[in-house]
């Protein structure tokens, strides 16, 4: 029996789950407290730290670290990649330790805390269907800079894996035979456009929407100006707009529940910022409609913070005259994770090889 721990990081938790083939034994969300992970500057900062929660958490459930076959984490702000699965090699390592040419985003740790625990049973440690995966149209990938091309980053692994779900089990259709807008909603978001089985468009959290952590999409003139400014170093200045902008700048906490008691508490500033964020979000939704001149089977609403009626009945306010919406609450990661990994165990997927030159 193929035993596989998954991993996922998020900026407020790391879930964490162990399936024996496709059956799950547990499912973990350790939650962490934001002044504990504020004093880490960047995401591979936090290895000890995730190790260790993971860790303590399979002893817990008494789950022999020798009983295990394999390793995937959600991976990481790698260069484009394919979809599918990677061996966590020596190369990708490198590439997330690195000090200046890695992008920050807290699923950098995960490869490195598979590797971690990995490596000492000899067992093999993956990713898959990464942040960077990259299948856009080269017109998505035009800018007018052209120095600064479009990147494809974001919630790949679970708006693909919800997009696949809603094929199946709401429209009874071959999920390459359909057309979906997918918005991840969690601490940070990206919304994604499904044509044919391929993302051929999408948005991350600096380009569209803001979110609960995130700056969404900004006025370049007055962003370049406050880098030049002297109020922030280089890597401050990437952890306000990726950890410390959204919900958190304006309100001074990211989690979504919190700002919902405090509207309720008579706070009509953190309304009109709560507004604003789905405001901000269904304006993404609506761009990726006119690339495939509106024709969409299904916009689907998923992540964690899509459990919030307000919000999610705020962005379907302003979009569901386009398609109709599904709110796939949650996520399904840590099954599309676990599926991969038992595909390559059985030989069914090969992995692809990482590989990075600097």
């Amino acid at each position: 029996m193929e035993r596989i721990l998954v991993i996922n990081p998020g900026s407020t938790s790391t879930k964490l789950a162990v399936f024996d083939a496709d059956k799950e034994l547990f499912r973990l969300s350790i939650e962490h407290d934001q002044r504990e992970t504020a004093k880490f500057l960047r995401a591979i900062d936090q290895l000890d730290f995730r190790k260790e929660c993971v860790l303590n958490a399979l002893k817990e459930h008494d789950i022999p670290l020798e009983s295990l076959s394999c390793i995937v984490s959600r991976g990481g702000m790698l260069p484009p990649c394919q979809t599918g699965a990677y061996d966590v090699n020596a190369d990708m390592l490198r590439f997330v330790n690195s000090d200046h040419l890695v992008k920050e985003h807290i699923s950098n740790v995960g490869c490195a805390v598979a590797h971690a625990i990995a490596e000492p049973l000899n067992i093999p440690a993956l990713i898959y269907d990464t942040v960077s995966v990259d299948e856009l149209i080269p017109e998505a990938r035009i800018t007018g800079v052209p120095e600064l091309p479009k990147e494809s980053r974001g919630h790949a692994l679970n708006t693909r894996a919800m997009a696949r779900k809603c094929a199946e089990e709401i429209l009874h259709k071959d999920f390459d035979k359909c057309t979906f807008i997918v918005l991840h909603l969690g601490g940070g978001v990206s919304t994604w456009l499904f044509q044919n089985g391929r993302a051929i468009d999408m948005y991350s959290d600096d380009d569209s929407g803001f979110g609960p952590e995130r700056c969404g999409r900004l006025q370049a003139a007055p962003l370049v100006a406050l880098c030049y400014s002297g109020k922030y170093t280089e890597a401050q200045l990437a952890k306000l707009v990726r950890g410390n902008a959204g919900l958190k700048a304006h309100l001074g906490t990211s989690d979504v529940r919190e700002v919902e008691r405090m509207i309720a508490g008579g706070d009509e500033h953190a309304r009109l910022i709560f507004s604003a964020l789905g405001y901000s979000l269904a304006k993404g939704i609506g761009d990726l409609a006119t690339v495939v001149s509106g024709k969409v089977d299904r916009i689907i609403l998923t992540g964690g913070a899509a459990h919030s009626k307000a919000l999610t009945g705020n962005i379907i306010s302003h979009v569901e005259w386009i398609a109709p919406v599904e709110v796939m609450a949650g996520e399904y990661e840590l099954e599309a994770l676990a599926s991969g990994a038992l595909r390559v165990l059985r030989g069914e997927e090969k992995p692809h090889t990482f590989v990075w030159n600097g």
